[in-house]
């Protein structure tokens, strides 16, 4: 298992650093991944939501929504339940960003084809989705 996670590390190090270095707009990864989850998972959640589903503190993921806010890629707007809380909501322009995202990493993702096929990818696909959801719910290991 240690060589297994040491692998999936390696290729998390490589894979983030190409897809940064192409990131339009001087966005970072983490700015990135907090979009993708916004589009992914849906938005008006609290940043100590967004922080607990990325496993970073508080501070970290607030210095990360101030950036996508400055940008005009979030609206961080009062809760309407809780006045001394916030909510976070995906702009247009941050689902813009998004998308020119994954576009601009396509020539990436075209060119690690020729490291796996069709048929391995939808092969490791179930097992690697697998062990992601088994990790999420044992997060307190």
């Amino acid at each position: 298992m240690f060589t297994l996670f040491n692998e999936i590390g390696i290729i998390n190090q490589l894979s983030s650093t190409a897809f940064e270095r192409v990131l339009p707009h001087g966005l970072t990864q983490a700015q990135f991944t907090v979009l993708n989850h916004c589009i992914r998972l849906g938005d008006n959640k609290t940043p100590a939501q967004l922080a607990s589903a990325f496993q970073v503190t508080r501070g970290t993921l607030t210095s990360t929504l101030q950036r996508l806010e400055a940008k005009g890629f979030i609206a961080l707007v009062p809760d309407a339940k809780d006045g001394r809380s916030k909510r976070v909501l995906l702009t247009a322009a941050g689902r813009n960003a998004a998308k020119e995202s994954i576009v601009a990493a396509a020539p990436i993702l075209t060119r690690a084809q020729a490291a796996l096929s069709r048929e391995e990818v939808e092969d490791l696909m179930p097992i690697l989705i697998k062990l992601r959801i088994w990790l999420d719910t044992h997060r307190s290991l």
